[in-house]
């Protein structure tokens, strides 16, 4: 892939150049830190991965990250895993996201919008107010820093004063949304023993109520960590006999206190999910999620206090917490609680419009359903305000970018990004100053030293290769939860490549240094963004007494779309009917969640194992995308090779 192949689809002009942050950052880290004053991003990111600790303490200080006791240095130890960042330094990351109270304490900092797409404004002051008090509760119910507190909440404000709150006393904050199924979260929430429970009583999406109590009642019985549960009334019920009231805990006129942690003490866990055991719980840090946060929302997103900051997302998602540290920038963030395509699929383009939004992120899937959809977004909203169009979730395929740039504004920076639960954060994507070119994410991340390489670990250039980060970055785990000697931390990310992060995806690096994703390496499932992991559904599924064995396949397609069947082996005399399809689908919607029910459900002969027993994946997956059997499988791995003709055939057949 070459420059030549393409004209650039966007290209910014020089005003935006000239006051895009990152060029400001540039030339005042030349002045300050030894960075360079010309060649551009190209030379910034060369630099800012050579001198990764002159770019960090750059980083801090550009954005004046206020240590309560400074660090020692930038990098104690740049090991991965384990890389030691700031030692000796303490904060808070509460109080960074609450800093613009005191200066623009009537300015808007959340714009809460639900499927009457009317929204609701929360000032700074009244944010930290609520914080203020809420954070005083928790300690005196005994919460003390380190201890858990989750959420089983919807996108609304009460999720960010419980998330600011519980970081401002040193908790650690975690949460689901309210559409996963009870199993889901208890596979999630009792791995951490959390020690308080924030809980709606349901939620509505499209135009729907969905009772959700049945489901608290059977987390807070089987939580037997739990000190208190709170009640949020969103539909309006009365507080359950045991529990607290929402409106009495953030009804006081309290300053927030913040804890003064360590810069690695826990700020949350994160969830994904593999493809055997429970879900992987991620702990991000507070030093390493607040400094990642701000370059990469106050350099990569160019967000500052005049932005409107939306993202369609769930409290499920790393999105939202990524969401949610637009407050860092100062900038007005957008919760919308609803369904993305209600009550007709410009649903979000409405939101984005009522809200003034300067940057507004969707999923790719969602631009694709909007053009085949015949929606016209500039034609039918004002969408004046919106400087970029983000999209995650999956790559925007090629059709994507001309959609957005036909149907929204020819003068649209469209940003495809990609990273990960695992870092909460994108190893690529936007960049205000560098063209787009169709297909492509703009270019690697500042601090992020990405590189595709081939299976011998060498890097390579305009060929695919597998996604690898060859330094620490600040937001890389801390450490997963009952991982007492990081095995499965390792098993992870650095079993391929010893002391480097392979994140499971392939990637081809253009000579222009833009990036292209070409799906999932591994066998992950992922959907509109959201990791799941095949164990969760096989869990589901073989409870039927009619499923003998599953496999569930994910499959990135070249439109954009995303094909997940689930194949399944049944026991003698069963028959895939429409009643057992429809029970299959049940089970795995009320018991996991909808994003978990497949798009065609498949009778097989039988499921291909290895000879230790693990069910084959990634080698039916390469299948599926059309891989040649002798080059998907080592046949010699395999209980049953015959097995393996089943899903050669449906390749063919799906190809036509």
């Amino acid at each position: 892939m070459t420059s030549a192949q393409t004209d650039p689809l966007w290209q910014p002009d020089e005003e935006r150049i000239a006051t895009a942050a990152v060029t400001r950052f540039q030339s005042w880290a030349a002045e300050h830190h030894g960075a360079p004053a010309a060649g551009g991003y190209p030379a910034l990111h060369r630099w800012s991965v050579d001198e990764l600790e002159a770019f960090w303490q750059a980083v801090v200080e550009w954005f004046d990250i206020r240590f309560s006791t400074p660090p020692e240095r930038v990098l104690g130890d740049r090991s991965m895993p384990g890389a030691d960042w700031f030692p000796g330094a303490t904060l808070n990351y509460a109080e960074h996201a609450l800093r613009a109270a005191a200066e623009r304490p009537h300015d808007t900092a959340l714009l809460h919008v639900d499927e009457t797409h009317e929204p609701a404004p929360t000032t700074w002051a009244e944010l930290r107010r609520q914080v203020g008090s809420l954070a005083a509760e928790l300690r005196a119910l005994g919460v003390r820093p380190g201890d858990r507190v989750s959420g089983y909440l919807p996108n609304v404000p009460q999720s960010v004063v419980a998330l600011l709150a519980t970081a401002a006393v040193g908790g650690v904050w975690t949460s689901c949304a309210p559409d996963f199924g009870a199993r889901s979260v208890l596979d999630r929430f009792q791995q951490v023993e959390p020690v308080v429970l924030f809980t709606v009583d349901g939620y509505r999406y499209g135009g729907k109520e969905h009772d959700r109590r049945d489901t608290v009642a059977e987390l807070r019985a089987e939580l037997p960590t739990l000190r208190a549960v709170v009640h949020i009334p969103l539909l309006g019920t009365p507080a359950p006999e045991g529990t607290l009231a929402w409106d009495d805990l953030v009804a006081a006129d309290v300053e927030p206190v913040y804890e003064q942690v360590p810069f690695s003490h826990p700020l949350w866990v994160l969830y994904s999910s593999g493809t055997t055991g429970l879900p992987k719980a991620i702990v991000q840090s507070q030093g390493g999620i607040l400094v990642e946060h701000v370059k990469q929302l106050g350099l990569h997103c160019d967000l500052g206090p005049e932005d409107v900051f939306f993202w369609y997302t769930s409290t499920g998602w790393m999105m939202w917490n990524f969401l949610v540290s637009g407050l860092l920038t100062g900038t007005t963030v957008v919760l919308y609680d609803g369904s993305p395509g209600y009550p007709d699929t410009g649903a979000q383009w409405r939101v984005a419009e009522r809200t003034r939004a300067t940057l507004y992120g969707t999923s790719a899937a969602y631009v694709m359903a909007c053009a085949k959809a015949d929606v016209h977004p500039g034609r039918d909203f004002d969408l004046s305000a919106v400087k970029c169009v983000a999209t995650t979730g999956s790559p925007l395929p090629p059709d994507g970018f001309r959609w957005l740039h036909d149907e929204v504004r020819e003068n649209l920076w469209i940003a495809s990004v990609s990273g990960g639960t695992d870092v909460c954060s994108c190893f690529a994507g936007a960049v205000p100053t560098l063209p787009v070119h169709i297909g492509e994410l703009q270019a690697a991340g500042l601090g992020t030293d990405l590189q595709a390489w081939d299976p011998s670990g060498k890097p390579v250039i305009g060929e695919v290769g597998e996604l690898v980060v060859t330094n620490p970055m600040p937001s890389m785990p801390i450490h997963f939860w009952n991982d007492p000697d990081g095995s499965r931390y390792r098993d992870s990310y650095f079993e391929m490549f010893p002391g480097v992060w392979r994140h499971g995806d392939w990637i081809t690096i253009t000579d222009h240094g833009s990036v292209v994703i070409h799906g999932r390496s591994d066998s992950t499932l992922n959907r509109q963004g959201v990791r799941m992991g095949s164990a969760d559904i096989y869990e589901a599924v073989e409870r039927l007494p009619e499923i003998r064995e599953s496999l569930v396949i994910g499959l990135e397609e070249p439109d954009g779309g995303y094909w997940m069947p689930l194949f399944v082996h049944l026991v003698e005399g069963a028959a895939l009917d429409d009643e057992l399809i429809a029970r299959i689908k049940r089970t795995i919607r009320s018991e996991l969640s909808p994003r978990h029910v497949p798009d065609e459900i498949i009778e097989v002969p039988g499921v291909p194992h290895t000879l230790t027993g693990k069910r084959i994946e990634v080698p039916v997956k390469r299948l599926l995308q059309g891989t040649p059997l002798a080059k998907a499988v080592n046949a010699g791995s395999v209980d049953d090779l015959g097995l393996l003709h089943f899903y050669e055939t449906l390749a063919a057949n799906r190809r036509g």
